[in-house]
């Protein structure tokens, strides 16, 4: 369609990047009527910068959007399918990766050259002071801001656009050298101050890009902030001689002085990206294009990728038809969403790169794994796809020689072995009665027992009364409780080869509710019971408030987990969790949020600790020495103020000093004013952290849905089991079942998981039989 919105016959482009440029080109192409101007600053013909990167995917999409550009783009570019990584002097060589190298200033020049072709008003050597001055100038009906990362005109008028910018950790230098990379080449060096990479690639016949990259600690121990560039760029070559084969690196900075030209990746996001300027009696649009809206470090190379993108979207929009206003909330809406997904996989390939020395424990063969799939994005069956060969060695290799699914591989944790890396979550189903557990839970428990996860863990079950979430919840203070929940560990054991664990916990400010259909949190309409917790400080406005724990609160607390604690073990339980999360009693001593106290049970991490470590060393002492414990925290409490992933590394290694065998690694639902933000896995990178900073085993928990993500997880090192609750409450075979779709794919087949498929299904069937009314069940995360 070429109907342009009412109104439309000027653009007006400050900034001549990729995004003015191409934009101003696709919407001239497509509406030669217009009259388009480009505003830059610099000469024609005149930029800077090295090599920029797009992959296969991006150049597809240019070829759609406007052929006769993608011609000469795609002419002038140098493809390559491998990533090399360089690590403790060995090396691992993957395939399929897709992408393409082009000299920046050469990217620029052909969409220089198109829009002339086209009939593009480009204006050079015009710095762009006042966006109204030349918006009246050209008589602009929509101003496009795309003057980069440093916006004029972003910072202008900053109370509309919202931006955060936030500067990241790490140092790097924007180099180019002589020596051609088959591959794109990361290289890790390490020195006596920490460790050092390069991102490295070659973009045309005879030149390579070549970046490096260090924390700022490390930069400064090193002394790079007080050299010059000659002086600092010969320390890099120094140091990565063994890649250069002899050719000097380059710097085109040369008008920078000192070590300006190392600088700190900022990281962009606009809340909003149009603003209404009134001009000459005219409302005239100025919309946010490219680095001016948003950035994505370099490591995933999609500056430009979103730059172009951005402008193929906009040209989209406004092919569409409608009103100037009707064509940018839109734009804004879609795109905004679309670059937040490209920017949170680059937030994760950043955290990678600046904390490269959590990952240096690792052997190369997972190191390198590790870093390919750093973004989330790319993910095990994903790498099938690009090079199988070399993925089927990975598994072999961490399979010790059978090439298996990583989340088939079995575990050993003291004196039990899990059959693969698969736990079903706990999961509220508040149907005990008394706190006792009925056939329901037996039928839920049995059936996922049955069902190829190596170990089923029982809900939050309470030492008191007082303890429960809801009068349907159940616990584990009385003899009747532990026979009825002998009966089901005795089934699992019997029935199935899987395992099965006990959460014990105590709601503290958030007990004495309604059962999750009738309103979570919620208090009871009636029959409420007394509520005790760090502070008397109310879960929210509606919560009652509790009391504050006094020290015999906590003696006669710690005991009673302790006879939890002993009645589990004589129940047969394989593995206990001690709940230290979501505010419940013990996490509100850990989260400054909750804890207000001023004597030695609150202040500092290690003071807020103190109580939760006690029970923990309690129940240890009273729980068999061959059987595992477990404590769930939350990482992160997604609100201002509380815990965050730096308070959960402390907090795990306290745990871990006090013979803690995992961390369940949840976070939030400390406070009704908790934001988290969602998505796949989401907290898996709390639980990556935690693993490999603080050296002890992890679950991560949260938005798992399928084999892919689990295999990524385990894989890379980043957890060591994975627990999957939302999927196995819709699916209690959900293991067997995500298991069976993988099997064709391996050789070496687990031949468990196919017949304990047919007998699961028998089970199932009778249980059946068993079954009582149906009840609602909500993952434990959902609360």
């Amino acid at each position: 369609m070429n109907i342009l919105a009412p109104g439309l016959q000027r653009i007006l482009c400050i900034g001549g990047g990729p995004a003015g440029l191409y934009f101003a080109l696709l919407m001239k192409a497509r509406h030669p009527q217009l009259e388009i101007t480009v505003v830059e600053r610099n000469r024609p013909f005149d930029t800077f910068g090295w090599g920029v990167v797009l992959s296969d995917q991006t150049l597809a999409n240019l070829a759609k959007a406007e052929a006769g550009t993608a011609g000469l783009i795609g002419e002038a570019f140098h493809h390559w399918d491998d990533i090399q990584v360089f690590f403790k002097d060995k090396q691992v060589r993957s395939g399929g990766h897709g992408f393409c190298g082009i000299g920046r200033k050469r990217l620029l020049n052909i969409l220089q050259e198109r829009c002339l072709a086209l009939g593009v008003n480009l204006v050079f050597e015009t710095d762009a002071t006042d966006d109204q001055v030349l918006a009246a100038q050209y008589k602009a009906d929509l101003v496009i801001a795309a003057d980069g990362l440093n916006s004029r005109i972003r910072t202008r008028y900053a109370e509309v656009y919202q931006p955060d910018v936030d500067t990241r950790k790490c140092r790097f230098v924007w180099l180019g050298t002589h020596q051609t990379f088959e591959a794109f080449t990361f290289a890790f060096e390490q020195t006596e101050h920490g460790w050092f990479q390069a991102h490295a690639y070659q973009f045309d016949d005879a030149t390579s890009t070549f970046i490096v990259e260090t924390p700022e600690e490390v930069w400064k121990a090193h002394g790079l902030d007080q050299m010059e560039q000659a002086e600092a760029v010969a320390f890099c070559e120094k140091l990565f001689a063994k890649y250069l084969g002899g050719h000097a690196l380059i710097s085109n900075a040369s008008h920078l002085r000192g070590s300006a030209n190392w600088i700190r990746f900022p990281r962009v996001i606009c809340k909003h990206w149009t603003h209404r300027v009134d001009i000459g009696g005219k409302t005239v649009p100025v919309v946010l294009m490219g680095d001016a809206a948003h950035t994505a470090h370099f490591s995933i190379g999609s500056g430009t990728k979103l730059a172009l993108e951005d402008a193929i979207d906009l040209a989209d929009e406004f092919g569409h038809g409608g009103s100037i206003d009707e064509v940018l909330t839109g734009y804004e809406a879609r795109r905004s969403v679309e670059v937040l997904k490209i920017q949170n996989a680059a937030r994760n390939s950043t955290e990678w790169f600046e904390n490269v020395s959590r990952y240096t424990g690792m052997q190369i063969e997972q190191f390198a794994y590790s870093m390919l799939t750093r973004s989330q994005r790319i993910s095990h069956e994903n790498l099938r796809l690009r090079d199988a060969k070399w993925l089927g060695g990975y598994e072999k290799w961490l399979a010790g020689g059978k090439q298996i699914p990583p989340m088939l591989t079995p575990f050993k944790v003291r004196g039990l072995e899990l059959k693969n890396r698969i736990l079903v979550s706990p999961m509220a189903t508040y149907s005990a009665v008394d706190g006792v557990p009925q056939d329901f839970h037996l039928v839920h428990l049995g059936a996922r027992a049955l069902g190829g996860a190596a170990l089923v863990f029982v809900e939050m079950t309470s030492p008191t009364p007082e303890g429960r979430i809801t009068p349907g919840c159940p616990g584990l203070y009385s003899d009747e409780q532990g026979a009825a929940f002998k009966r089901i560990v005795d089934f699992v054991h019997a029935q199935s080869s899987a395992k099965i664990g006990i959460q014990l916990g105590h709601s503290g400010p958030k007990g004495s509710t309604q059962v999750g259909w009738e309103g979570t949190d919620e208090p009871l309409p009636t029959g409420n019971w007394a509520l005790m917790a760090a502070s008397a400080m109310a879960y929210g406005e509606q919560n009652q408030t509790p009391a504050a724990m006094t020290r015999t609160d906590m003696d006669v607390l710690r005991d009673q987990f302790v006879a939890s604690t002993k009645r589990a073990a004589d129940a047969g339980f394989d593995w206990l969790e001690l709940h230290c999360a979501h505010g419940y009693v013990l996490a509100s001593f850990l989260s400054a949020l909750t804890n207000q106290r001023t004597d030695e049970y609150g202040g500092d991490i290690a003071a807020r600790a103190r109580y939760p470590l006690e029970v923990f060393a309690a129940m240890r002492a009273a729980w068999p020495e061959e059987r595992p414990m477990s404590v769930r925290i939350s990482a992160h409490d997604w609100a201002p103020g509380g815990n965050t992933d730096d308070d959960a590394v402390a907090i795990a290694r306290l745990f871990k000093d006090a013979g803690c065998d995992f961390i369940d690694v949840s976070s939030g639902q400390t406070t009704r004013a908790a934001q988290p933000i969602y998505g796949r896995m989401y907290q898996t990178p709390f639980a990556d952290r935690i693993r490999n900073e603080v050296g002890i085993a992890t679950i991560a928990v949260g938005a798992i849905t399928d084999a892919d993500q689990a295999n990524s997880i385990i894989a890379a090192g980043r957890a060591d089991l994975c627990a999957v609750a939302r999927p196995h409450l819709a699916d209690p075979a959900w293991t067997l079942h995500e298991a069976a779709k993988l099997q064709s794919r391996y050789v070496d087949w687990p031949k468990q998981y196919t017949a304990g498929r047919d007998q699961m299904y028998r089970e199932i069937a009778k249980q059946q039989a068993m079954a009582a009314v149906p009840v609602n069940v909500a993952s434990e995360e959902e609360r």
